[in-house]
């Protein structure tokens, strides 16, 4: 790793000499600079090596899992299907198929459909400001006021750079992550600092590039991200994958932007997807003469977070309306009732709220109008009557943030298959045929309009054509 921390610094000074205009002299001692290891980058790669043993071992009074039962090693550190169904075939009584993550974990004999999805089970406590509530509005959240989710297990790779980590951004930093992970999947007791500093090294070393590396290079050196060159633009790319980042430009670059592949650089695009929401839980829409009905928007300055419809296209998936990777497991159906405060006396709204359908039968997803013909629709802008994860909501207890997710980086992308927090998709082309249809043509900021015809008999216009879909995804592999 050291070695390869100097390359990285190498390829930055050479690459920093070329883009800034550093003559020769200024570029010997940039480069000069870089390749001496100092005692302190020493220091880090002894502790990422020992972080490297405690990931890879049990840690003691654990169940018998560690940190790479779930980020595979061999599979860039994440957890696919693949290998679940083969080690299931090889020796079901590995640590992996512990009780905690079966289907149902009170069965006489456990099974472990999700688990084989490449999901594991969530538990997170409720915020006080929040209940569990059934279709007809009563309170039904557990003594323990605690729910379950099912997610995917994300790569560690580029955790350097990639913080606040998890799907719903719970964990600031990954000395706790690592902590809460020992508790929750591994069902151990609190780790000694010195042993979770070592793990979180052993992380922070781990990236999906060289490019990765570079960026997270100059990010520790105190350079600002706008001031970091591009690596990706040393890419030697055929015509398709120039075509692709193209499209990448377009459709992706708003929200997957900046040289990490993971912050939103469009405010604008951020904030179209944050909605104004009634005491019912539906959006608020402005309705003036000669132009259809507008969603009233919140911006949100202060959050990374994005409702672009994840946990609605699993919703649709349960449903049996769209074949998704997922949906042959079953998700929890939950309600949530927001309150003012933790004393839990004034609520403020329920999500998702009761559908009111345009035909009025309960699987229509077509919502009915109001009396000024706005439609009548929750944060989904759909029929909706549950939901399978509420999301960052779920940690900040604020409903704007319902079914919202962190924005993930695609460095490393074609290695981390299925994808979304859930593992609704099984491919990238899945991901982008979803964006195409489903996300892109209600973001206008992007830019991307639905301007190409559907694929399929009764399907809708796509924001992106076939050949553009196929380029993109050419150049996300390249990533």
């Amino acid at each position: 790793m050291a070695g390869q921390r100097r390359i990285a610094s190498t390829v930055g000074a050479f690459v920093l000499a070329g883009l800034t205009g550093c003559t020769g002299t200024e570029a010997s001692v940039e480069t000069t600079a870089a390749l001496a290891t100092s005692q302190a980058e020493l220091a880090s790669v002894t502790q990422a090596a020992a972080g490297r043993k405690h990931f890879q071992e049990a840690l003691p009074g654990t169940n018998g899992r560690s940190c790479a039962t779930c980020h595979v090693l061999s599979d860039n550190t994440a957890l696919t299907p693949a290998h679940v169904e083969s080690l299931w075939a090889k020796n079901p009584a590995d640590p992996l198929f512990h009780r905690i993550d079966a289907d149902d974990p009170t069965a006489p004999v456990p099974t472990y459909e999700h688990l084989k999805k490449g999901l594991v089970r969530v538990v997170l406590p409720l915020p006080a400001n929040m209940d569990v509530i059934d279709v007809q509005g009563n309170v039904i959240t557990a003594p323990d006021r605690k729910v379950s989710v099912w997610r995917a297990v994300p790569s560690i790779a580029d955790t350097a750079f990639s913080g606040p980590f998890q799907a719903d951004g719970r964990e600031t930093d990954l000395v706790t992550q690592a902590q809460s992970a020992v508790t929750s999947h591994s069902l151990g007791g609190t780790v000694a600092l010195p042993v979770l500093q070592r793990i979180a090294a052993f992380e922070r070393s781990v990236f999906s590039s060289p490019r990765a590396l570079f960026v997270s290079e100059l990010l520790e050196r105190g350079w600002p991200l706008s001031a970091i060159p591009d690596p990706d633009a040393l890419l030697l790319l055929d015509a398709s994958e120039r075509r692709g980042r193209a499209v990448y430009d377009l459709a992706c670059e708003a929200c997957h932007g900046d040289r990490t592949r993971n912050r939103v650089v469009n405010r604008d695009t951020h904030d179209a997807l944050f909605y104004a929401l009634k005491p019912d839980g539906n959006i608020q829409y402005t309705v003036a003469p000669g132009r259809p009905p507008e969603p009233v928007r919140v911006p949100r300055p202060h959050s990374e977070f994005l409702n672009a419809g994840y946990a609605y296209m699993t919703y649709l998936g349960q449903r049996g309306v769209v074949p998704l990777f997922n949906m042959s497991v079953d998700f929890p159906q939950y309600r949530f009732r927001f309150y003012t405060d933790g004393t839990r006396q004034h609520a403020v709204t329920d999500l998702p709220p009761i559908p009111v359908t345009a035909s009025g039968h309960p699987d229509d997803i077509n919502p009915a109008l109001d009396e000024n013909g706005a439609p009548i629709v929750g944060p989904a802008l759909a029929a909706q009557w549950y939901s399978t994860d509420p999301g960052r909501a779920l940690i900040s207890g604020d409903p704007a943030e319902f079914e919202a997710f962190d924005v993930p980086s695609l460095r490393g992308i074609a290695r981390t298959a299925p994808y979304f927090h859930d593992n609704s998709h099984a491919t990238l082309a899945e991901a982008v045929d979803t964006y195409s249809r489903f996300i892109l043509p209600g973001i206008p900021s992007v830019g991307a309009l639905p301007v190409h015809p559907p694929e399929f008999p009764g399907g809708p216009p796509e924001s992106l054509s076939p050949a553009q879909k196929q380029d993109l995804v050419r150049f996300l592999q390249r990533l």
